[in-house]
């Protein structure tokens, strides 16, 4: 299948384009997704992540204490290090699953926030980056997710720069206007980039 790495920076506005890609047709793995299933209780995921920062990351009920672990991790470079470490071995392999079953003729989409991060930009055919000012973006995370202005800063800053992911990009869609003009740039990526290289590398496999 043609390969597709979305990623961008947090609340750039990734999700509404993935929507979108798969209301065009794609098949989608979400990353952010399989990192939730991979620390589910009872999974070694869990259980690793508990060993690594104690049983204080643990919520009444068993499950992962999401902010208890954000507040532990992303002030500390090393102890970001170390989670990553644990869980995106686990996503990448339940990722590789998921991706077998996509038709050999289909387009996948893997939404992936740290792409640029962990260095997967190579994976890809094409690679597709969104990208929304900083101060947009914190408003909406302050707005929208209910974050703290310094906590939200911090998600920002733990991430790649904008310069990094347009390094990598095959294409940037900008995400400074209304969200039916974002939804609408996507369609046109999808007809005009997307669906024709698909049909060139299925041409290419038919000899």
């Amino acid at each position: 299948m043609l390969k597709v790495g979305l990623t961008g920076g947090i609340a750039a506005g990734k999700s509404l384009v993935a929507r979108t890609l798969v209301e065009c047709g794609a098949s989608l793995i979400d990353a952010d997704a399989l990192a939730r299933e991979v620390v589910e209780p009872g999974t070694g995921g869990l259980a690793a992540v508990v060993d690594a920062f104690g049983p204080q990351v643990l919520a009444a009920d068993g499950t992962l204490d999401r902010p208890a672990l954000a507040a532990i991790v992303f002030g500390s470079e090393e102890k970001r290090n170390s989670l990553n470490s644990i869980i995106h071995p686990l996503v990448r392999a339940r990722a590789a699953e998921l991706a077998a079953e996509v038709p050999e003729d289909g387009i996948l989409v893997q939404d992936i926030p740290l792409l640029v991060e962990t260095g997967q930009a190579g994976n890809f055919d094409f690679v597709l980056v969104v990208e929304a000012p900083v101060e947009e973006r914190l408003a909406r995370m302050v707005r929208d997710r209910g974050m703290d202005p310094a906590a939200a800063q911090a998600r920002i800053d733990a991430q790649a720069t904008a310069a990094e992911r347009a390094a990598v990009a095959d294409t940037v869609l900008e995400n400074t206007g209304t969200p039916d003009e974002l939804v609408e740039a996507v369609r046109e990526l999808w007809n005009s980039r997307l669906v024709p290289l698909n049909q060139e590398r299925l041409r290419a496999a038919g000899g």
